[in-house]
């Protein structure tokens, strides 16, 4: 969890969500309420964090200024989770909150006043409190003159009349050379406020983006950029661990299975050799056991191969590889893969293509050792960004991720990737592998 000054960020989801399509007039609707609603906010934390900070800055000197900026940067944070819960309207992405850090029980008023001096966030919560200030108000002024010149000037036939003139007034049509008739003068005033009602949602939608914009770089941009490096150091540490424990197990397969037959056969050529001249049918039979061995530990060094990359998925892609994989189950596999994958067009990058085949290869794997299944199912579905598997089995259920067990090497290398493993499998089944990779 990423800290900033002794606060972790709080995302309401674990990972981003899509934006939501919202129509025109209703995200007008939100942004202008947004807009209109900031700056009587805006001037009611300005004015009270100012003052809060003037007065204990003046008062620091004889300690009773301590409490009134104390209480300043609570009341900044106050105003601050208000705008933060006014945000995601707006930039439609979810709420982000940075968790305070929160005094140690038994801490006295002393420490408790110091915990909060000392966080960054309070303070940058005061800043926005000030700065955000001139941006309420340019906003809410931009914002109101267009809805204002919008729907005055649109509907300038309906109320133009009932303003007294004398001969005197000029209109605005009149000093641009349009003419000095009725005709004209409502004509230039319908035109600008068509215009203006045209352009209305794009100039609030701006100023919306403006202000929430900087609200949220100050209120929540450091705690999410320090989300965002913990996320990634998680990751290349995923991707340590996962290549570590890749070559430990290739080390292993490779010293308990091909070494252990290359030694035999060494001995067995070496056996054949001293008995071709004494007992010749016994160095023929000893040859024939030596090309078994050969042959057994050719099919394994392929097996290794196919683990580490196999040739289907490079040449042919993600849906014959996996065709392979499940016809190579000791458990019938029924399998489903957007064949879209296995084209020059709808081919992923090969580092996705190699975790989603040794997703699967891992669950299957799992499933024939460990499950005692009867059936089983793959689905790999291709969605905007992202690429979902779902391995599930009628088996005994009981599977987690572990150390020690293949799911917990196949967690490490989801994660590398910045993708998520979900595990569920009660007692007496079924299991339910959840994959879902970035792409």
């Amino acid at each position: 969890m990423p800290t900033v000054d002794g606060m972790t960020a709080a995302p309401t989801t674990a990972a981003p969500a899509r934006p939501e399509r919202v129509g025109i007039l209703r995200q007008l609707g939100v942004d202008t309420g947004y807009t209109l609603l900031g700056f009587p906010i805006a001037t009611a934390g300005f004015v009270l964090i100012v003052t809060g900070v003037t007065t204990g800055v003046s008062m620091i000197s004889t300690l009773v200024g301590v409490p009134i900026l104390v209480g300043t940067l609570y009341a900044a944070r106050f105003f601050a989770d208000i705008e933060r819960l006014r945000i995601p309207a707006v930039l439609r992405r979810p709420r982000t909150r940075p968790t305070y850090r929160t005094p140690e029980p038994g801490d006295g008023a002393w420490k408790r006043m110091v915990n909060a001096l000392t966080q960054t966030q309070f303070w940058l919560d005061v800043a926005h409190a000030v700065l955000s200030f001139p941006i309420a108000v340019t906003t809410f002024c931009v914002v109101l003159t267009w809805w204002s010149v919008a729907v005055g000037g649109s509907l300038t036939v309906l109320w133009d009349w009932s303003i007294p003139r004398s001969p005197d007034d000029r209109s605005l049509a009149e000093l641009i050379g349009l003419g000095d008739g009725a005709v004209a003068r409502v004509g230039l005033q319908t035109a600008i406020g068509l215009f203006c009602l045209v352009t209305l949602p794009a100039v609030v939608r701006g100023c919306a983006l403006l202000q929430a914009g900087f609200s949220r770089s100050l209120l929540t941009g450091v705690a999410e950029m320090r989300q965002q490096i913990t996320v990634l150091t998680e990751q290349k540490a995923a991707a340590v661990n996962a290549e570590a424990t890749a070559l430990r197990r290739l080390e292993r397969d490779i010293h308990d299975g091909p070494q252990q037959r290359l030694v035999r056969l060494a001995m067995d050529l070496g056996r054949a050799r001293q008995q071709l001249d004494t007992d010749p049918a016994a160095a023929r039979h000893t040859l024939d056991e030596a090309l078994n061995q050969a042959r057994e530990t050719l099919d394994e060094l392929r097996a290794l191969s196919r683990g580490i990359a196999p040739p289907v998925l490079t040449d042919r892609g993600l849906p014959s590889a996996l065709a392979a994989l499940a016809g190579r189950c000791t458990v019938p596999v029924e399998l489903s893969v957007d064949p879209a994958l296995g084209t020059p067009e709808g081919r992923l990058d090969p580092a996705v293509e190699n975790t989603a085949y040794f997703a699967v290869a891992e669950a299957l794997t799992n499933v024939a050792k460990h499950s005692g299944a009867a059936n089983c199912w793959v689905t790999v579905a291709h969605g905007p960004g992202r690429l979902g598997i779902q391995v599930i089995d009628d088996g005994d259920g009981g599977a987690h991720v572990s150390k020690g067990h293949g799911l917990a090497g196949l967690s490490d290398r989801v994660r590398a990737t910045g993708g998520t493993l979900v595990v569920v499998s009660p007692a007496g089944g079924p299991t339910e592998v959840r994959v879902e990779l970035p792409c």
